[in-house]
């Protein structure tokens, strides 16, 4: 059984404004979250972010400026994952 893939409204409207490269990235992401589940520790860099065993991220693409993904596991039963943030690394929220 694959995973469901959500994106907040928020993300969502923070994906509209990525460029086509990363748009493409994060798309390819969601993908991989999908068909594999949501710990992609062969993305670089992946991690989890502290304080939240449920929350990861992951840099979609590097250098100036560095864009990132971050999901959260809402439910690993049934196997839901919500992206709840894309954009540059600077404003992300961890």
């Amino acid at each position: 059984m694959s995973w469901q893939v959500l994106v907040t409204k928020h993300a969502e409207k923070q994906i509209n404004k990525l460029p086509m490269y990363a748009a493409k990235e994060l798309l390819t992401l969601m993908y991989d979250i999908r068909l594999n589940g949501p710990i992609r520790s062969n993305w670089r860099p992946f991690s989890k972010l502290k304080g939240n065993k449920n929350l990861y991220h992951c840099h979609i693409k590097s250098g100036s400026p560095t864009y990132v993904a971050c999901w959260e596991v809402i439910d690993k039963k049934i196997k839901i994952v919500e992206v709840y943030y894309a954009g540059t690394h600077e404003k992300a929220p961890y």
